[in-house]
């Protein structure tokens, strides 16, 4: 598979350490790349989302298409911690909080080979918002992929058979990248235990806010202003590793 070549690619937020400041800094990060996605041309898509107040995501699903949107984004995937004074703060203590982001490319079903027997496949309703019509059919999936642990949720399509096909897109990319890593020839060579969360427990970037500086920890490279950075302008990350991996 020609990495390069990829235009479209499965973007997963997750909230970690921090409890709500968690959920609204991985809002803050959803948001950065959905800016930037719309400065580029591209296509951003909410899959599945679980929301943590007005501003905030405890999980979120995008697929992004675009040319050069993998390029762009694949150095994204790790843990990112961020350090300053959540709103609820009263006496301005600076807290630190963490948000795991994992960016998969979107893969042909020849690419992983699942087996249907593998999978336990389940439907719910649709969680939307003011009681839409969503919520009166069951047309939320959630996968389950048995020899892995995988879970695989959706419901921002309107039917059941749509959100499955977007499931099941997504568990491949997930698959196929952990067959990537491990350098291991099919899915049946997977072990659960060496999955664990799919978080990459070292942190690869810290977002310091008192002192307006974020820090990215594999290339040492360090930017100022991080509310522009955060408004989408997140062209000088991008180049910074474009210009180490040339």
């Amino acid at each position: 598979m020609d990495q390069t070549a990829v235009k479209k690619v499965i973007l997963e937020v997750r909230a970690g350490t921090g409890g709500d400041e968690a959920a609204l800094f991985a809002g803050d990060l959803v948001r950065m790349y959905q800016r930037y996605s719309g400065k580029r041309g591209w296509r951003f898509v909410i899959l599945d989302a679980s929301e943590s107040g007005a501003r905030g995501y405890k999980t979120l699903v995008a697929e992004i298409e675009g040319e050069g949107a993998y390029e762009a984004f694949r150095n994204e995937s790790g843990v990112h911690r961020v350090q300053r004074v959540p709103e609820t703060e009263r006496q301005g203590r600076v807290h630190t909080s963490t948000a795991s982001v994992a960016v998969l490319p979107i893969v042909e079903a020849k690419e992983v080979q699942i087996k249907d027997s593998d999978l336990e496949v389940t439907f719910s309703r649709a969680g939307g918002p003011g009681g839409q019509n969503v919520n009166k059919v069951e047309t939320a999936v959630r996968i389950l992929h048995r020899p892995t642990g995988i879970v695989v949720s959706m419901r921002e399509e309107r039917s059941q058979h749509a959100n499955r096909e977007k499931a099941m897109e997504v568990l491949r990319s997930k698959l196929f990248e952990i067959q990537r890593e491990q350098a291991v020839g099919s899915v049946d060579q997977i072990r659960k235990e060496q999955i664990g969360s799919a978080e990459r427990s070292e942190k690869i970037r810290t977002y310091n806010f008192p002192e307006d500086r974020i820090t990215d920890h594999r290339i040492g490279k360090k930017w100022h202003n991080i509310e522009k950075i955060l408004e989408g302008n997140f062209d000088p990350i991008v180049e910074a590793f474009q210009g180490v991996q040339r």
